[in-house]
């Protein structure tokens, strides 16, 4: 899969309603409905699906007899996610999960009983496999 690099703020929210509706899929009217009492002006929304159209994150169909668009992620949240978090480890902590990890331990933003859990995941897994 390409490397479409990272979303700002704003386009991670319309990806976030996007990821959320039924199927995967919206036009610009369902995706402001996302928004719930704050919603940016049509043209802005209109703005952001063109901008993350170029970006490659989704695509769109048009809707049988209409001019309207229904757009669509390219990529699951999922796969999003590892992307991101994979250019961090890569980018900041050399490639290295347990140097990441331990950031994170020593700024203290993650418990003890958060490393547990950690742990009793790998361990489950390593029993799968």
């Amino acid at each position: 899969m390409r490397k479409q690099g990272t979303l700002t703020q704003a386009e991670m929210q319309v990806m976030n309603i996007l990821w959320s509706r039924p199927g995967m899929k919206g036009t610009i009217a369902d995706i402001l409905e996302g928004y719930g009492d704050k919603k940016p002006a049509y043209t802005t929304v209109a703005t952001f699906m063109k901008i993350l159209l170029n970006k490659g994150f989704v695509g769109f169909e048009k809707m049988k007899g209409t001019k309207t668009q229904c757009y669509y992620p390219l990529l699951s949240k999922e796969d999003y996610t590892r992307q991101v978090l994979d250019g961090v480890k890569d980018d900041l902590f050399g490639g290295s999960f347990s140097s990441l990890v331990r950031f994170f331990v020593k700024e203290e933003r993650i418990s003890e009983r958060e490393l547990r859990d950690m742990l009793d995941i790998v361990e489950r897994q390593d029993t799968v496999e």
